[in-house]
């Protein structure tokens, strides 16, 4: 199926950004890459800025999709919580990885990085909050505060981003297993004995 001319720019935006950063990638090279005039790029976008942000909005959308996914899945809600935790590891890190600026930019700029997260935040927060009060009614999960849980849970993962995306944990031996253990003891039972 051949791409429409929007989704054809965005492409070709991608695999540029990608190759030679957002910042050295011009109209005019997608316009020459895409084989399509300046007039058509501006047709859909104003400028380079508004297609990163569509390439950062199309990249959450595929996040969000596996997330909200997980409320329909036959799982207890332990299981979607663990599941919840690393898919979105694993969206966020193929997503930096699979975009090169992305991830460039990713570790330099704290705004875009911020920008690009309040995108999902509210409704990562959402789906969080749906999984974690399926658990306290079910009896699973005892929480006193659940909005303010949902919060820090989710920020003490975005916290976590970078040294997931780098590989941190693998240079300190700690295999993906171990650290999906490691981090569900600790969500699931703290550090008090």
């Amino acid at each position: 199926m051949a791409l429409n001319t929007r989704e054809r720019l965005l492409d070709v935006a991608r695999q540029l950004f990608a190759k030679k950063g957002v910042e050295n990638t011009t109209m005019n090279d997608i316009a020459e890459v895409s084989g399509k005039g300046r007039r058509t790029i501006y047709t859909y976008f104003r400028n380079k800025r508004e297609i990163f942000n569509a390439l950062v909005h199309e990249e959450s959308e595929k996040m969000m999709q596996q997330l909200t996914d997980l409320l329909t899945l036959d799982a207890d809600p332990e299981e979607k919580l663990k599941r919840f935790i690393f898919i979105r590891f694993e969206a966020v890190k193929e997503t930096v990885s699979r975009n090169g600026s992305l991830r460039a930019l990713f570790f330099r700029d704290v705004r875009k990085v911020e920008h690009a997260r309040r995108l999902t935040t509210a409704r990562e927060a959402a789906i969080l909050r749906q999984i974690l009060a399926d658990g306290v009614a079910k009896g699973v999960f005892r929480i006193e505060r659940l909005d303010q849980t949902v919060m820090v849970l989710l920020l003490a993962l975005q916290g976590l981003d970078v040294p997931y995306i780098r590989d941190n944990f693998a240079e300190l031996g700690i295999d993906k297993l171990s650290l999906r253990d490691n981090i569900m003891n600790f969500i699931l039972h703290g550090i008090k004995r």
